[in-house]
């Protein structure tokens, strides 16, 4: 049977409960166009598109917006070289490109959080998952520093930011993907699930690593790791790009990723 791209949002969808201004929804193409297979991607970038192009595949399923912002509003970019060029190409290629953000949220567990804990090797130290983070006890004698070059081989990225004391033993930590890690979701976290560790995507710079500077200054051994925002959310995606999979066995699903975005000099 000849699937369709309304059939495989369908299946997204399954049991999920999205809010009123959800952020999901086709951003470009339509629903009945056959899909000749699947790219799933952090965000729908110029390369992820040409990728698509290259294998293709007709359907990118993308859990950040292609045009710079979180409505995937488009009429303030209408005169930009760089949105119109980008627009064209997947205009002409025929690509229908599907926000999947609200819905892995809200999956049972959350699915990108969940992908994140699989692919760090952590699923055996979450001791409770609530919805804006996993919360986890780690092994007699783990340090701050060690955790974040774990975090770094896992992900295979260059570099991890770290606030706080690196050199302080950590028993409790919460994981927050994407952009939960400001203040007021991680400060009373820290406060009610007695952390010692608070482990995020990204968030303000001048919410929690100032809490946590000023935490270490009191006394407190406190720390905090940002990994970046796709860094966290990536292989979230890739866990969905292995269910699609499974359940489209006729359809070719890969998972494209980008090189990290920030080259640190």
């Amino acid at each position: 049977m000849d699937l369709t791209v309304q059939d495989v949002v369908l299946h997204l969808l399954d049991n999920i409960a999205l809010p009123e201004n959800t952020v999901d929804q086709l951003i470009t193409g339509s629903l009945d166009r056959k899909v000749t297979g699947i790219i799933i991607a952090f965000m729908p970038t110029q390369y992820v598109i040409e990728q698509a192009i290259q294998q293709g595949a007709n359907l990118i399923i993308a859990h950040e917006s292609p045009f710079y912002n979180h409505h995937s509003h488009t009429d303030w970019l209408a005169n930009d070289s760089v949105y119109m060029d980008k627009r064209k190409l997947i205009d002409e290629a025929g690509i229908s490109i599907y926000r999947c953000h609200d819905i892995i949220h809200r999956f049972q567990p959350d699915g990108i959080t969940e992908g994140l804990i699989q692919a760090l090797g952590w699923s055996s130290y979450v001791e409770q998952r609530i919805p804006e983070a996993d919360i986890l006890s780690f092994p007699e004698g783990s340090t701050v520093e060690a955790i974040a070059h774990h975090v770094k081989s896992s992900l295979g990225i260059d570099y991890v930011r770290v606030a706080g004391n690196a050199e302080i033993v950590c028993k409790r930590a919460a994981v927050l993907v994407g952009f939960r890690g400001n203040g007021h979701v991680t400060i009373p976290l820290i406060q009610n699930e007695q952390l010692d560790l608070i482990i995020a995507g990204e968030g303000f710079e001048w919410e929690t690593p100032e809490y946590i500077r000023d935490a270490v200054q009191q006394g407190k051994s406190k720390a905090l790791i940002m990994m970046g925002h796709a860094e966290s959310e990536a292989p979230g995606m890739k866990l969905l790009a292995d269910r699609l999979a499974e359940r489209f066995p006729e359809l070719s699903v890969r998972f494209v990723g980008e090189k990290p975005l920030y080259t640190v000099i």
